[in-house]
């Protein structure tokens, strides 16, 4: 940051009074910009039929790991709630219609300040298509997904936990988890 989003005056990075980390300060009005991490929301949008359970992905059209797979997923906006996100995310990317259920998973990356949330979904129809963020999409049963292609960690995670909980909730009934980590760059594997 350089200047003040208030007055225009330029910034500088100090310890404010009171506080304990360093924040963009202007000289000028006083102004303490505070930095705070950013909510990546999303679903998972699943389809069974015949007992077989498929999640329905998105082949990324952007940058960061274009081409790779995702869950729909965005940042959220301003004046929405975290649900509102997750579906307007899975219209976005995916063209598809669903009924969020509960929190899945909430990931912390710390390293690129970000938050990640993933709620359960239910497709409503078959009816998706891939959205201006993306290449394709399709349904995927666990057996098929392309794991050396999943476009991030935190979406690794999630679909990984997701599969061992559905496979429990059918043998042994039950609900779903909440499933939370955290994923620093020291977990990371070099591209």
């Amino acid at each position: 940051m350089k200047f003040c989003s208030e007055c225009a005056h330029p910034v500088s990075l100090q310890i404010p009074a009171d506080d304990n980390r360093p924040r963009y300060v202007c000289g000028n009005c006083g102004t303490i910009h505070y930095q705070n991490p950013k909510m990546v929301v999303g679903s998972i949008p699943v389809w069974q039929t015949d007992g077989e359970l498929r999640v329905l992905l998105c082949r990324r059209a952007i940058e960061p790991r274009l081409g790779y797979w995702t869950l729909p997923a965005g940042f959220m906006e301003n004046d929405e709630t975290t649900s509102d996100a997750a579906s307007r995310e899975t219209e976005e990317e995916a063209g598809a219609r669903v009924q969020l259920h509960e929190l899945f998973s909430l990931i912390n990356v710390p390293h690129v300040h970000q938050v990640h949330l993933f709620y359960r979904a239910t497709l409503l129809d078959l009816d998706y298509m891939a959205g201006i963020e993306s290449l394709e999409v399709a349904m995927f049963t666990e057996a098929e997904i392309p794991w050396s292609e999943i476009a991030f960690p935190t979406i690794e995670y999630t679909l990984r936990a997701f599969f061992a909980d559905a496979k429990k909730v059918a043998a042994e009934g039950g609900s779903f988890s909440l499933h939370t980590q955290d994923i620093r760059r020291s977990m990371l594997r070099p591209e």
